[in-house]
């Protein structure tokens, strides 16, 4: 009966630790490569035939933000069109750091202001994200 018992706490041990596991390996990737219902970041760029940006150490924030209007666009509240132009001003609007300050700072307001606009656009599609 005892050996059952040490077998079955084995198990269990072995089910948190891999659960503890994949939530952290999760957390570092933040979906950029894609996951649970999330598809890659890159995959996301490539849904309107532009290629790949690296927007460095901006990355999650932009991500963040073309998911939520990706969101909006596979629940029909944002039009194909409406979703690329919306990447496309990202990459037009991108500011890499070590540049201009100026043109740094306008970058970030930009961005800031498209991730609000983006995640207005998936609370009008989706539900979890109203009040409540």
């Amino acid at each position: 009966m005892r050996g059952l018992a040490v077998i079955g706490a084995a198990v269990l041990m072995a089910g948190v630790t891999g659960v503890v596991g994949m939530t952290a390996g999760c957390a570092n990737t933040s979906g950029l490569v894609g996951g649970w219902r999330a598809p890659a970041f890159a995959d996301l760029q490539q849904m309107c035939g532009a290629g790949q940006r690296d927007y460095g150490a901006d990355t999650h924030a932009v991500y963040s933000a073309v998911y939520d209007a990706y969101v909006a666009n596979r629940h029909g509240k944002l039009t194909q069109d409406q979703f690329c132009g919306f990447q496309a001003g990202l990459a037009q609007h991108y500011s890499a750091p070590g540049g201009d300050a100026q043109a740094r700072n306008a970058w970030i307001t930009y961005l800031n202001a498209q991730r609000a606009q983006a995640v207005t656009w998936r609370a009008s599609a989706d539900p979890t994200l109203r009040g409540g």
